[in-house]
């Protein structure tokens, strides 16, 4: 760590931080009303530090939940219904049938509440058509669009503990366009509680009714979104984005009470400092995140694009520090080619390795189809180990505190010495990627993930399709990147062709590696696999004789895709460093 670096992290404080955290503690942010008193709060203060803001309106379309129940065989269960879930204030009934999670053993080990692995198919459709569905997990966009497509007419999803948690399930990413009308949800749903749940098996198991009840309100809603803008003194059209939500379930001390403090208080520090950054850092507060799929994020992606797609070098999302127990940095979501980058911040700031992961498709990640190198979205979290001791499951949030998206998520989920640490692990990178003379991202390491790919596809597709082409486009564009990366280290590449480069191949590689659909778009929240042109590869060998020739058409288009933009992106680095 330089002096500057050092200068800078030592005037970080906790005493703002934590007051924020304490206000919101006692502010429920999930009305859009009560999200733009939070905004205010957060401008009130970062403006009596001499901080300016900016402040945009957001109209945004938001589903806000309100009351839920389930009645059956002469007994209410309580519910809670998630975000986009239809309502049926005055009641609908339907037999009941109970699905199991394929991921659910006998003993109901391993169950990934996250994940659910059905597929359609006519039995699956057969079995649920007309009726209400009810299984194991979170009521998600993945299992309500399925079981609706499905002929279901309603979902009941069981939480793993004693709590429920509040959602969303639809698959629309911010705000519906013209043409997802039919993608959004049909259906009600709602989620109880797992003793609840089991109760209900045995109603569907005894073949009875049941009636579902959800008070839901809709419509558009005008939110505001502070953004602050710190100018860097070398390079001030070009920018770090710097973002996490400030609506929240309930009061959501540690999702994301905590997330909007550490941006204040890096607000604060980057603004007393700016005259030392090269770069410049805009930070930005988000509405919409709960009840909008991420509108307010997806909102400034599209009102901003053109200037995000010219001048934005990295995003940064910045959700659940500073948790109760958060220990460790796992399972952190990142780009391949910032992981190194990001490794070092880590252990100088933490003392602690770093255990990146693919982003999933969720969090803030609004800006994918843009194609902006990416880091963090939970932050840290507490280990495996802990989280079995304590008898904790699995859940996107709170460092893995299983109060995310309860009522539970109060003030005692956060823990000041955690907090400060957080704020300066992400201000390290933050200030680093501000003024690094070549900006810190490593294309190699993609190139290299791109490569391994391949191979687990082409394992997978086995006699059924040949992707060496594939493979060879990537080695050719890894051996190129190998030789820019030597040439920028011995001068050969002045630094300012060098960050165009490295800024440019994120427009390339991002959208290859992480959008299904064009450029400036927003695919549906739904899991997206590595280079997802050629998925299908993992389907192939499983499709009959007559679906094969389909499937091996798919691929053949995609792999097209696939080795032009690796080609692309070979050409842009040897016409610019030419």
């Amino acid at each position: 760590m330089n002096d500057i670096e050092k200068q800078i992290l030592d005037s970080v404080g906790i005493d703002d931080p934590w007051a924020l955290v304490e206000t919101f503690a006692g502010l429920k942010r999930e009305h859009p009303r009560d999200v733009n008193q939070g905004m205010d709060e957060v401008a009130t203060r970062l403006q009596a530090h001499g901080v300016p803001v900016t402040m945009h309106n957001a109209n945004l379309y938001l589903s806000l939940p309100g009351a839920a129940r389930v009645e059956a065989d002469g007994k209410s269960f309580r519910a809670k219904p998630p975000a986009y879930s239809t309502d049926v204030r005055d009641g609908l009934s339907g037999p009941l049938v109970y699905m199991p999670t394929p991921a659910t053993d006998e003993d109901g080990e391993d169950q990934d509440f996250f994940e659910f692995n059905f597929e359609r198919s006519p039995e699956l459709t057969k079995a649920v058509s007309g009726k209400i569905v009810i299984s194991e997990g979170f009521a998600s966009p993945a299992i309500v669009s399925l079981m609706a497509d499905s002929g279901a007419i309603g979902v009941i999803a069981i939480n793993p503990g004693v709590d429920i948690h509040w959602g969303i399930c639809t698959t629309i990413w911010g705000v519906p366009e013209l043409d997802d009308l039919d993608r959004i949800p049909s259906i009600p749903a709602l989620a109880v509680n797992n003793s609840d749940g089991q109760a209900l098996i045995e109603i569907a198991k005894a073949g009875k009714d049941v009636t579902l009840f959800t008070e839901m309100e809709e419509g558009w809603f005008d939110s505001k979104l502070p953004e602050v803008f710190i100018k860097g003194s070398e390079e001030p059209d070009k920018y770090i984005l710097l973002h996490g939500h400030l609506d929240s379930w309930d009061v959501g001390v540690g999702d994301n009470a905590t997330g909007d403090a550490a941006l204040l208080e890096m607000a604060r520090v980057l603004w007393l400092h700016r005259d030392k950054l090269k770069r410049s850092v805009r930070i930005c507060w988000w509405p919409g995140h709960s009840t909008g799929r991420y509108a307010g994020s997806t909102w400034f992606a599209d009102e901003f694009a053109l200037d995000l797609d010219k001048n934005c070098v990295a995003q940064v999302n910045c959700d659940s520090p500073g948790c109760r127990w958060a220990t460790e940095f796992t399972d952190v979501s990142l780009m391949s080619e910032t992981a190194n980058f990001l490794a070092d911040v880590v252990q100088e700031v933490a003392g602690k390795t770093l255990y990146g992961e693919r982003p999933h498709r969720a969090g803030d990640y609004s800006f994918n189809g843009i194609g902006i190198s990416s880091y963090f979205m939970l932050s840290s979290a507490m280990t495996s180990a802990d989280r079995e001791e304590k008898g904790y499951y699995p859940v996107g949030g709170c460092g893995m505190n299983i109060a995310w998206h309860t009522e539970n998520d109060t003030l005692e989920i956060a823990d000041k010495d955690i907090l400060l640490r957080d704020i300066k692990v992400y201000l390290l990178a933050v200030l680093r990627n501000a003024n690094a003379e070549i900006l810190p991202f490593d294309w190699t390491a993609t190139a290299r993930e791109f490569q391994a790919t391949i191979d687990d596809y082409q394992a997978q597709a086995g006699k059924h399709f040949d992707l060496s082409a594939a493979r060879d486009a990537a080695d050719s564009l890894l051996a190129t990147l190998e030789t820019f990366y030597s040439d920028v280290q011995k001068g050969s590449i002045t630094a300012k062709t060098a960050n165009t480069v490295i800024k440019d191949l994120a427009r390339i590689l991002v959208p290859l590696n992480f959008n299904r659909g064009p450029r400036f778009g927003h695919d549906p929240a739904l899991t997206i696999p590595p280079l997802p042109a050629l998925e299908v590869a993992t389907k192939i060998s499983k499709c009959d004789d007559r679906t094969r020739g389909y499937a091996a058409t798919q691929l053949k288009r995609g792999q097209n895709a696939v080795i032009a933009g690796l080609r692309n992106a070979e050409r842009h680095i040897a016409l610019l460093s030419a």
